[in-house]
């Protein structure tokens, strides 16, 4: 496989396909009375995951790409806290029943910028209006910067059971130049606190394409984090999309590697932790043998959503919070972005979704493709057509983009059945786009800005 002509050919921007269509394709067609019906729908003995988006950090990190901002004023967290709960009461007025949850997810932003008493309270909320118990699992995306003993006891007190704990990297100079200081000290303080309190699977998430990372750096960073005994690592390309995150444009461009230096950087880390015995998972994720995600992964049962990679099972995810994304049966639903918005439509005793898009059999079966690409680097298509009772010619179109990745070696493809090769990971994006009828087919279409490069 020649690298440089391969990363040259397939360097593109592409979605990160954590769903199918793609965040910049949802509408105002979907409205809060939409959502509202399609939750009502809900079968009484739906098991539904849920997700709290947190939009407040202490400081903004130069890298970040979310919905977030740097926030330290305790009444307004408090405030934000005060409206989670209010969304709570009014969902599960409008499902109208019990639901039993799989999985809670805590996301942001920094979760734990919020007060300790304040996430208990949430938690309240939430046993209050769904069925949660031992078997659910409950997730947080931890700054270990701010995890104070308040925190601690709190996260204790909500049953947390998995931690994803952000490093990106330990390198001084690199850390200077994302604004995001963090020792190696007080990230090992932290993974240990966290399993003091019960955590029985902890995450660390790292990035590779940072300004001034050096190879040599990115060594370092890898085998400092392998020495804290994760269960999963994720490590994921930086995306810099200045033009999207305003604050992305104080990091140096000129300091930022090349394709083909990210490309080494990622074999890199992949290698280095491979070696130390943990299972790549897709795209971006690795996990130990005995983990629930290497497990699934195993068995076909790994899935794909907006946190990521999931052993989730559950056909529908509630979201919570400014921002947060919903993904139902029917379609995906997002709310205000903002939090004056979405204070207001709280305010107003309405659901705060401002767009969202519906499916139809299409989308299913090609969201259908994308997320076994995507999870289990294989797919067969007989099999999902049949399945999703669709013509037989129903993704002819992907073919032709599928016959150039195999006379490339990027896969295996006799027409029906496609394998990714063991060294085309990086390019799993790539391979998936071929189902994406939303992204443009011409050669000289313009490239969609709003998404990052895909290698």
């Amino acid at each position: 496989m020649d690298k440089g002509r391969l990363i040259a050919r397939y360097e593109q921007r592409l979605p990160r396909y954590t769903s199918y269509p793609t965040a910049p394709h949802f509408g105002p067609s979907v409205d809060a009375a939409t959502y509202a019906a399609w939750l009502a729908a809900l079968p009484a003995h739906e098991t539904v995951s849920l997700y709290l988006h947190v939009p407040f950090c202490r400081t903004l990190c130069r890298f970040c790409g979310c919905h977030t901002t740097a926030v330290n004023n305790p009444a307004t967290l408090a405030s934000y806290a005060g409206l989670l709960r209010t969304e709570i009461g009014l969902l599960a007025r409008v499902i109208g029943r019990r639901l039993k949850v799989s999985h809670i997810h805590w996301g942001g932003g920094t979760p734990t910028s919020l007060a300790g008493a304040d996430m208990i309270a949430i938690s309240a909320a939430l046993r209050r209006h769904f069925d949660i118990d031992a078997a659910t699992e409950i997730a947080v995306e931890i700054d270990p910067r701010v995890l104070t003993a308040d925190r601690l006891a709190a996260l204790a007190a909500i049953g947390i059971t998995r931690a994803s704990l952000g490093v990106q990297d330990f390198d001084p100079s690199v850390q200077q130049a994302i604004g995001r200081e963090q020792s190696f000290a007080e990230t090992a303080e932290a993974a240990a606190a966290l399993r003091a309190i019960g955590v029985g699977s902890l995450n660390l998430d790292l990035l590779y394409g940072l300004p001034y990372q050096s190879e040599a750096g990115l060594r370092a960073t890898v085998r400092a984090a392998l020495s804290l005994q994760p269960d999963r690592l994720a490590v994921f390309g930086y995306a810099h999309v200045p033009w999207m995150q305003r604050h992305q444009a104080l990091i140096p461009e000129a300091a930022l590697p090349d394709t083909i230096a990210r490309f080494h950087q990622r074999e890199l880390a992949e290698r280095l932790i491979a070696e130390a015995g943990y299972t790549p998972i897709g795209l971006d994720h690795f996990a130990r043998a005995e983990d629930r995600m290497a497990v699934a992964a195993r068995a076909g049962g790994l899935r794909r959503n907006f946190q990521g990679y999931t052993t989730d099972q559950a056909t529908a995810l509630i979201g919570l919070g400014a921002s947060a994304i919903g993904a139902l049966p029917q379609g995906y639903a997002q709310n205000a972005a903002r939090v004056p918005a979405y204070r207001a439509a709280l305010d107003k005793g309405q659901l705060p979704v401002a767009r969202g898009v519906a499916l139809n059999a299409d989308d299913r079966l090609r969201r259908a493709a994308i997320e076994r690409v995507m999870c289990d680097l294989a797919l067969d298509l007989p099999a999902l057509i049949a399945a999703h009772d669709a013509a037989p010619d129903a993704l002819d179109d992907a073919h032709p983009a599928l016959d150039a990745l195999a006379a490339d070696g990027l896969i295996a493809w006799d027409g029906e059945h496609l394998a990714v090769a063991p060294t085309a990971r990086p390019f799993l994006r790539v391979i998936a786009a071929c189902f994406d009828r939303y992204l443009p087919r011409a050669a000289n279409s313009p490239v969609p800005a709003r998404h990052a490069l895909a290698i």
